[in-house]
Protein backbone atom coordinates (compact mmCIF):
# COMPACT_ATOMS: atom_id res chain seq x y z
CA UNK A 1 0.00 0.00 0.00
CA UNK A 2 1.37 3.26 -1.03
CA UNK A 3 1.51 6.56 1.31
CA UNK A 4 -1.71 8.36 -0.34
CA UNK A 5 -3.59 4.80 0.36
CA UNK A 6 -2.94 4.36 3.75
CA UNK A 7 -4.12 8.23 5.02
CA UNK A 8 -7.11 9.99 4.49
CA UNK A 9 -7.39 13.59 2.80
CA UNK A 10 -6.54 16.53 4.51
CA UNK A 11 -10.03 17.63 3.63
CA UNK A 12 -11.45 14.51 5.34
CA UNK A 13 -8.86 14.97 8.53
CA UNK A 14 -10.34 18.94 8.87
CA UNK A 15 -14.09 17.46 8.49
CA UNK A 16 -12.90 14.90 10.93
CA UNK A 17 -11.85 17.25 13.51
CA UNK A 18 -14.22 20.12 13.42
CA UNK A 19 -16.81 17.82 13.50
CA UNK A 20 -15.62 16.49 16.25
CA UNK A 21 -14.86 19.73 18.49
CA UNK A 22 -18.83 20.80 17.86
CA UNK A 23 -20.36 17.51 18.93
CA UNK A 24 -18.20 17.61 22.37
CA UNK A 25 -19.21 21.34 22.32
CA UNK A 26 -23.04 20.64 21.73
CA UNK A 27 -23.06 17.60 24.29
CA UNK A 28 -21.18 20.15 26.95
CA UNK A 29 -23.64 22.76 25.85
CA UNK A 30 -26.78 20.29 26.16
CA UNK A 31 -26.21 19.24 29.77
CA UNK A 32 -25.04 23.00 30.71
CA UNK A 33 -28.92 24.41 29.45
CA UNK A 34 -30.95 21.91 30.34
CA UNK A 35 -30.16 22.70 34.77
CA UNK A 36 -31.01 26.86 33.43
CA UNK A 37 -33.90 27.31 35.29
CA UNK A 38 -36.99 28.77 33.65
CA UNK A 39 -37.20 31.96 35.31
CA UNK A 40 -33.81 33.55 35.48
CA UNK A 41 -33.65 37.32 34.57
CA UNK A 42 -33.66 38.52 30.86
CA UNK A 43 -30.01 39.97 29.97
CA UNK A 44 -27.72 41.09 27.37
CA UNK A 45 -24.80 39.99 28.14
CA UNK A 46 -23.74 36.49 28.54
CA UNK A 47 -20.50 35.50 30.42
CA UNK A 48 -20.09 32.15 28.40
CA UNK A 49 -20.33 29.16 30.24
CA UNK A 50 -19.75 31.46 33.63
CA UNK A 51 -15.76 30.96 32.68
CA UNK A 52 -14.57 34.71 32.84
CA UNK A 53 -13.24 34.01 29.29
CA UNK A 54 -15.61 35.49 26.66
CA UNK A 55 -18.73 37.87 27.29
CA UNK A 56 -21.63 37.76 24.04
CA UNK A 57 -23.37 40.54 24.11
CA UNK A 58 -26.98 40.79 22.39
CA UNK A 59 -28.64 43.36 20.30
CA UNK A 60 -31.67 42.99 22.63
CA UNK A 61 -32.30 41.29 26.19
CA UNK A 62 -32.91 37.43 26.50
CA UNK A 63 -33.19 35.27 29.49
CA UNK A 64 -29.99 32.54 29.91
CA UNK A 65 -32.54 29.78 28.59
CA UNK A 66 -33.27 31.68 25.85
CA UNK A 67 -29.58 32.41 24.86
CA UNK A 68 -28.48 29.10 25.47
CA UNK A 69 -31.08 27.19 23.63
CA UNK A 70 -30.35 29.70 20.71
CA UNK A 71 -26.73 29.30 20.81
CA UNK A 72 -27.45 25.14 20.48
CA UNK A 73 -29.86 25.48 17.88
CA UNK A 74 -27.16 27.67 15.72
CA UNK A 75 -24.06 25.53 16.19
CA UNK A 76 -26.58 22.54 15.60
CA UNK A 77 -27.38 24.51 11.89
CA UNK A 78 -24.03 25.04 11.07
CA UNK A 79 -22.85 21.44 12.58
CA UNK A 80 -25.25 19.57 10.02
CA UNK A 81 -24.17 22.16 7.14
CA UNK A 82 -20.19 20.35 8.11
CA UNK A 83 -21.77 16.99 8.28
CA UNK A 84 -23.46 16.79 5.23
CA UNK A 85 -20.07 18.36 3.51
CA UNK A 86 -18.46 15.53 5.46
CA UNK A 87 -20.79 12.93 3.56
CA UNK A 88 -20.48 14.03 0.32
CA UNK A 89 -16.69 14.09 0.43
CA UNK A 90 -16.79 10.82 2.15
CA UNK A 91 -19.22 9.23 -0.88
CA UNK A 92 -16.98 11.15 -3.43
CA UNK A 93 -13.74 9.63 -2.19
CA UNK A 94 -12.66 6.07 -1.35
CA UNK A 95 -11.37 6.06 2.67
CA UNK A 96 -8.00 4.30 3.24
CA UNK A 97 -7.71 0.80 3.20
CA UNK A 98 -7.23 -0.80 6.54
CA UNK A 99 -3.90 -1.47 7.82
CA UNK A 100 -3.03 -5.49 7.38
CA UNK A 101 -2.06 -5.99 10.59
CA UNK A 102 -6.30 -5.51 11.79
CA UNK A 103 -7.81 -8.80 12.85
CA UNK A 104 -11.30 -10.24 11.43
CA UNK A 105 -12.99 -9.07 14.49
CA UNK A 106 -11.81 -6.16 14.08
CA UNK A 107 -12.38 -5.12 10.63
CA UNK A 108 -16.35 -6.04 11.34
CA UNK A 109 -16.38 -3.89 14.18
CA UNK A 110 -14.48 -0.99 12.96
CA UNK A 111 -16.85 -0.85 9.78
CA UNK A 112 -19.88 -1.39 11.72
CA UNK A 113 -18.74 1.04 14.16
CA UNK A 114 -18.20 3.90 11.26
CA UNK A 115 -21.33 3.23 9.64
CA UNK A 116 -23.41 4.12 12.88
CA UNK A 117 -21.46 6.76 14.09
CA UNK A 118 -22.29 8.25 10.32
CA UNK A 119 -25.91 7.28 10.66
CA UNK A 120 -26.04 8.69 14.23
CA UNK A 121 -24.07 12.21 13.47
CA UNK A 122 -26.31 12.66 11.11
CA UNK A 123 -29.98 11.80 12.84
CA UNK A 124 -28.82 13.22 16.58
CA UNK A 125 -29.01 17.19 14.51
CA UNK A 126 -31.83 16.23 12.22
CA UNK A 127 -33.99 15.19 15.41
CA UNK A 128 -33.15 18.31 16.89
CA UNK A 129 -34.01 20.61 14.19
CA UNK A 130 -37.38 19.01 13.39
CA UNK A 131 -38.11 19.22 17.53
CA UNK A 132 -37.05 23.37 16.70
CA UNK A 133 -39.15 23.81 14.24
CA UNK A 134 -42.10 22.19 15.47
CA UNK A 135 -41.46 24.50 18.84
CA UNK A 136 -43.36 28.05 19.01
CA UNK A 137 -39.77 29.31 18.99
CA UNK A 138 -38.70 28.01 15.32
CA UNK A 139 -34.92 28.05 14.56
CA UNK A 140 -32.68 31.20 14.38
CA UNK A 141 -28.95 31.12 12.71
CA UNK A 142 -26.83 33.58 14.76
CA UNK A 143 -29.41 35.89 15.94
CA UNK A 144 -30.87 35.60 12.06
CA UNK A 145 -34.49 34.08 11.46
CA UNK A 146 -33.60 30.90 10.03
CA UNK A 147 -36.70 28.74 10.14
CA UNK A 148 -40.24 29.66 11.70
CA UNK A 149 -41.62 27.51 14.31
CA UNK A 150 -44.96 25.04 13.81
CA UNK A 151 -46.26 25.19 17.72
CA UNK A 152 -47.21 21.14 17.25
CA UNK A 153 -46.20 20.33 20.65
CA UNK A 154 -47.10 16.58 19.74
CA UNK A 155 -44.12 16.08 17.00
CA UNK A 156 -41.76 18.69 19.07
CA UNK A 157 -42.20 15.91 22.35
CA UNK A 158 -41.83 12.96 19.98
CA UNK A 159 -38.94 14.40 18.43
CA UNK A 160 -37.19 15.82 21.81
CA UNK A 161 -37.49 12.32 22.77
CA UNK A 162 -35.88 10.70 19.55
CA UNK A 163 -33.36 13.22 20.05
CA UNK A 164 -32.40 12.95 23.67
CA UNK A 165 -32.47 8.60 22.91
CA UNK A 166 -30.44 9.04 20.19
CA UNK A 167 -28.08 11.36 21.56
CA UNK A 168 -27.32 9.03 24.31
CA UNK A 169 -26.49 6.20 21.65
CA UNK A 170 -24.35 8.71 19.57
CA UNK A 171 -22.27 9.34 22.95
CA UNK A 172 -21.69 5.74 23.71
CA UNK A 173 -20.71 4.73 19.86
CA UNK A 174 -17.71 8.10 20.73
CA UNK A 175 -17.05 6.26 23.51
CA UNK A 176 -15.99 3.26 21.74
CA UNK A 177 -14.31 4.94 18.92
CA UNK A 178 -12.27 6.65 20.68
CA UNK A 179 -11.65 3.55 22.98
CA UNK A 180 -10.63 1.93 19.93
CA UNK A 181 -7.97 4.45 19.05
CA UNK A 182 -6.61 4.24 22.28
CA UNK A 183 -5.91 0.63 21.82
CA UNK A 184 -4.15 0.96 18.65
CA UNK A 185 -2.29 3.77 19.97
CA UNK A 186 -1.23 2.45 23.55
CA UNK A 187 -1.50 -1.45 22.94
CA UNK A 188 -1.08 -2.42 19.38
CA UNK A 189 1.09 0.51 19.03
CA UNK A 190 0.39 0.39 14.94
CA UNK A 191 -0.10 3.32 12.63
CA UNK A 192 -3.76 3.21 13.30
CA UNK A 193 -4.21 7.11 14.25
CA UNK A 194 -1.15 8.07 11.54
CA UNK A 195 -3.79 7.78 9.00
CA UNK A 196 -5.97 10.77 10.72
CA UNK A 197 -2.74 12.64 11.25
CA UNK A 198 -2.32 15.76 8.87
CA UNK A 199 1.89 15.53 9.12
Amino acid sequence: MNHASTRYTKVAIILHTLIALGIFAMFALGWYMSEIPKDAAKQTGFDLFDLGIYTWQLAEEASPRTFYYNLHKSIGVTLLALIAVRVLWRITHRPPAMLASYKAWERKLATGTHHLLYLLMIAVPVSGLIMAINSKYGVMWFGFDFIAGLDNKNLRELFKEVHEIVGMLFLAFIILHIAGALKHKFIDKDDTLKRMSLK
